[in-house]
């Protein structure tokens, strides 16, 4: 479960380090996030020669949770950390980086983000 303030690693190599959601799309009532939804995070952290720079408004599809996640099967899969891939727009599905770091769940790939599950180095 991501919710607001939740720091999130970047797990790709758009440029930021370190990201802070501020708002999870979907309703104005929604209070968390989970794998494969996007939210609005503001850029605390940035490597300069990246795309991304510092204090940047950037859209985020969560790829890794610590909290656990349940799956229809009855199966649990959970991460070491929040992690999230920067993407242009929820409609386009586009990644901004090139590469993808770390395994990602397979929720990321049901819910349409199939350019980020090809090219991460694990599905889950």
């Amino acid at each position: 479960m991501i919710q607001r303030r939740t720091h999130l690693i970047v797990a790709d190599n758009s440029g930021p380090t370190r990201m802070v959601v501020i708002h999870i799309y979907g309703s104005s009532k929604r209070f968390f996030a989970g794998l494969g939804d996007v939210v609005q995070c503001v850029v605390k952290k940035a490597d300069p020669t990246g795309i991304v720079k510092e204090d940047e408004l950037v859209k985020v599809v969560i790829v890794r949770t610590h909290k656990e996640h349940r799956r229809p099967d009855g199966s649990y899969i959970r991460f070491d950390d929040n992690a999230g891939v920067l993407i242009d727009s929820p409609k386009d599905k586009n990644m901004r980086g090139t590469r993808v770091f770390g395994p990602i769940a397979r929720e990321v790939k049901e819910k349409g983000f199939d350019k980020i599950a090809s090219l991460a180095v694990e599905v889950y």
